[in-house]
């Protein structure tokens, strides 16, 4: 059975409109009706626009009849985060306290624009919790967002809406933004790749509250899309103080001539950074996964960092910057957003410039370590997420002893603190007959700053070498 245009990789989308086979206008219609038919159930999207996304194609479809597509993701459908600017459609952030007739809307992030000079065509924008504060995606001004494995789950976020949007095929490719799992987190729950890659590979503008935490980047159902669509958006932008240069080579090119082997790569591998505890499926799906790095040659140990949680030095530096966010909208404004987020800067918020120091004092400590750890091994391997998907509607899961969602996300924001590339790939799904069955697990894969094209590597060798779960081999 021909696979539908809206479960089809970019990759695979780019090689039928080259061929002739396939139409950037019949892609974008079929993912403009799955979105239609499908969408009410899970509420990926927060903005759609057929029209332009017609256009859109068809002027792809003119380029490859001329044989002149504008790159890689030429014709592929893709949605955008509601926390990037993008010319002609409001950013709203998730909020109520921005109103979209304020401004005229003419700003592309750099994100966004160098995915419109690739000729991607951009079908939408999807959800995100109140200014992405959190590590599940609903909010007052769009409601709640479902996994499409479980529609009585949560999708994860704070980029819930594209991970849940992939997942379903309701889009071919999504860009996220993470400043501590926001782009893993949802992946991870949703059963796609994620990738943060080192922290300025992908320009942000405006420059986001919560400072050098803040990464965007690819959320896609294959590695060889990540790779894709990480060369379009690494394009250099004067906007962002602290942008990379444009990389002279691409990291697709680089992924499609690696071995396919891992014979020469050494893996640490930690189950809990010295402070997690993972539910025994996720722990049962990170070591099956271990194991299949093993068997494609990499040398494998088990190692214990021996961390404490950084939990108090990230919120100290995450909460300020949300904070400052709330304060533009005048004092008035905390009684009119997320009850959650009230309810947390209210926990988190008597901090001194003396603490601001010490929480980037152990930044810098941590920074250390992992390049230390490095010199020893090309990538540190734990699980993404300590348990599955909870209950849609809910900020923690069930019996939590904490609020904070940092308390459910052990793995995830230290690499925002060190400023890593950071990638979720699907472990496995979880098994049984109880009411957590069937959802996806994933594991987390580390490296090295300024090594993006190391977790690619390795992330595309597990790839080949398992069948990843897929919700559309599901229905």
């Amino acid at each position: 059975m021909d696979v539908p245009t809206r479960w089809m990789s970019a990759t695979d989308l780019v090689d039928g409109y080259s061929s002739g086979m396939l139409s950037p206008v019949t892609a974008t219609t079929d993912t403009l009706q799955a979105i239609e038919t499908e969408d009410a159930a899970i509420n990926a999207f927060c903005l759609v626009d057929a029209d332009s996304a017609l256009r859109d194609a068809a002027d792809s479809a003119g380029r490859y009849a001329q044989g002149r597509p504008l790159g890689p993701l030429d014709g592929v459908p893709v949605s955008i985060k509601d926390l990037l600017l993008t010319a002609g459609w409001p950013t709203l952030r998730g909020s109520e306290l921005l109103d979209p007739d304020d401004q005229e809307w003419t700003v592309d992030a750099p994100a966004v624009a160098r995915l419109r000079e690739a000729g991607a065509v951009l079908v939408g924008k999807v959800t995100t919790p109140e200014f992405g504060w959190k590590g599940v995606t609903d909010s007052l001004r769009y409601g709640v967002t479902r996994n499409p494995w479980n529609t009585e789950r949560t999708a994860g976020g704070s980029s819930g809406g594209g991970a849940a949007a992939v997942a379903a095929g309701l889009s071919t490719l999504t860009v996220g933004t993470d400043g501590g799992g926001s782009i893993r987190i949802p992946a991870s729950f949703c059963g796609i790749v994620g990738f943060k890659p080192t922290y300025g590979r992908v320009p942000l503008y405006p420059a986001s509250p919560f400072g050098t935490l803040a990464h965007a980047g690819p959320m896609c159902r294959t590695v060889a899309d990540c790779a894709a669509m990480l060369d379009v958006l690494s394009g250099f932008d004067h906007r962002d103080w602290s942008a990379m240069p444009t990389p002279t080579h691409s990291v697709a090119d680089d992924l499609a001539t690696a071995p396919a082997d891992l014979r020469d790569v050494r893996i640490a591998y930690s189950r809990d950074l010295g402070y997690g505890a993972n539910d025994p499926v996720v722990q049962q799906n990170t070591d099956a996964a271990v194991e299949v790095l093993r068997g494609l040659g990499a040398e494998v140990d088990e190692v214990n960092p021996g961390w404490e949680d950084p939990a108090w030095a990230y919120h100290i530096l995450w909460f300020s910057g949300a904070q400052m966010v709330l304060s533009a909208f005048g004092e008035e404004a905390i009684g009119k957003v997320d009850p959650g987020l009230a309810q947390a800067l209210s926990r988190h918020r008597e901090f001194s410039a003396a603490d601001y120091l010490d929480a980037t004092a152990l930044r810098m400590a941590l920074g250390v370590e992992m390049g230390e750890l490095h010199r020893r091994y090309d990538v540190l391997v734990t699980p993404t997420l300590p348990g599955v998907a909870f209950e849609a509607g809910s900020d923690v899961p069930a019996h939590s002893e904490s609020q904070d969602w940092t308390s459910w996300t052990p793995y995830s924001y230290p690499f925002n603190l060190t400023g890593q590339p950071a990638l979720t790939i699907p472990s496995g799904l979880s098994a049984g007959d109880d009411e957590d069955a069937g959802l996806p697990t994933g594991l987390q894969i580390v490296a090295a700053r300024h090594r993006d094209d190391v977790v690619l590597r390795v992330a595309a060798a597990y790839e080949s070498a398992v069948s990843l779960p897929s919700l559309r081999g599901s229905r």
